[in-house]
């Protein structure tokens, strides 16, 4: 945050800042290629896959994916397991044929559905790998020949991924990886360009691979928080230190709610997030009071979805353990005062 502030008023002792430099200068021509050359090394991602930094969220990955990979005529595959899930579908559908292959939506997405059959002639296969209102994540993928695509908005940088199980991997960046504004796109490049449509050029994968990200003016500000987000990453050791240190977060708070009388958890134990813990309280006379309790302990944005309802920890890469033994701290205090 502090080096993001010093390159928002003199970047690199340039005199200017990283928001009023050229998108094609020196200064960020280095900062794009360092981003990308650090998504690769992370993530261990091939030359066979383009890394694009684009913007318009992953939201606008939810219509560009099937717009690119589904050709007239042809049929994808899609997991249902929460919201964005849900959002992915519906866009998917203007552009050919969907088939929901298995939905939690019976059970209010409190599990990952696991028994499901992968159609062959599927052009791919679509899931959203952490659920953040819904407190569920994947912890394997499917076995499948179709080309895998995967909504990682909400996980990604937080452990190590097997990238080339993926055909295509998307994420806005906003959890793990930076501001809002950029969406880190990997794309396997013979994928690209087979779909049959005349696209716009703004919404064609191969216009943004040809230009490098740099076809329009890009989102400066946000791919160079991303970049110094990524070092920050690889300093502490790389994914596998992540997912050791997000792994212990996790633990520590899971263990008090299924300790604690007065909490419960709302997802399927072998589903559960490393990134969005939601939890109840079955009296929930006691949440109002619960709550201002966390407040008063600096534990804030802890209300859940309206859909869920309760409580919901987001413990993102940025949140430390103490963060996670303050909350834990509150929640077994107030048991003991309410005994």
């Amino acid at each position: 945050m502090e080096e993001a502030a010093q390159g928002a008023i003199n970047l690199n002792n340039s005199g200017l800042s990283i928001l009023e430099i050229s998108h094609r200068s020196a200064d960020f021509t280095a900062i794009i290629q360092e981003a990308e050359q650090l998504v690769r090394e992370l993530l261990g991602v091939s030359d066979d896959y383009a890394v694009l930094f684009l913007s318009g969220g992953a939201s606008s990955q939810f219509f560009m994916v099937p717009m690119n990979l589904l050709g007239e005529g042809d049929m994808a595959a899609y997991l249902d397991t929460g919201s964005w899930s849900s959002k992915a579908i519906k866009e998917a559908k203007l552009f050919g044929k969907v088939e929901v292959l298995a939905s939690s939506k019976p059970d209010n997405y409190n599990y990952i559905p696991k028994e499901f059959a992968i159609p062959t002639n599927a052009k791919y296969l679509h899931l959203t790998s952490n659920n953040t209102i819904y407190g569920t994540q994947y912890q394997w993928w499917p076995e499948t020949n179709i080309p895998l695509i995967s909504d990682m908005s909400s996980d990604i940088f937080s452990r190590p991924i097997d990238v080339q199980k993926f055909g295509l991997i998307y994420a806005g960046a906003q959890k793990n990886m930076g501001p809002a504004g950029v969406t880190l796109v990997i794309v396997r490049k013979d994928l690209i360009g087979k779909s049959g449509r005349t696209l716009p050029s703004m919404l064609d994968y191969q216009t943004h691979i040809e230009g490098e990200s740099l076809y329009n003016t890009p989102p400066v500000f946000p791919i160079y928080v991303s970049m110094l987000t990524l070092r920050w990453i690889k300093k502490m050791g790389g994914l596998a230190a992540v997912k050791k240190i997000n792994e212990d977060k996790a633990k520590l708070l899971y263990d008090e709610i299924d300790a604690n009388p007065l909490f419960k958890g709302t997802a399927a134990i072998d589903d559960r997030s490393r990134m969005n813990v939601t939890f109840v309280m079955p009296e929930q006379d006691l949440e109002k009071s619960f709550l201002k309790a966390c407040e008063e302990a600096g534990c804030v944005e802890l209300k859940g979805h309206r859909s869920v309802g309760g409580f919901r920890a987001s413990i993102y890469n940025a949140m430390p353990l103490e963060g996670i033994q303050t909350l834990v701290n509150v929640m077994r205090d107030y048991a003991e005062k309410h005994d």
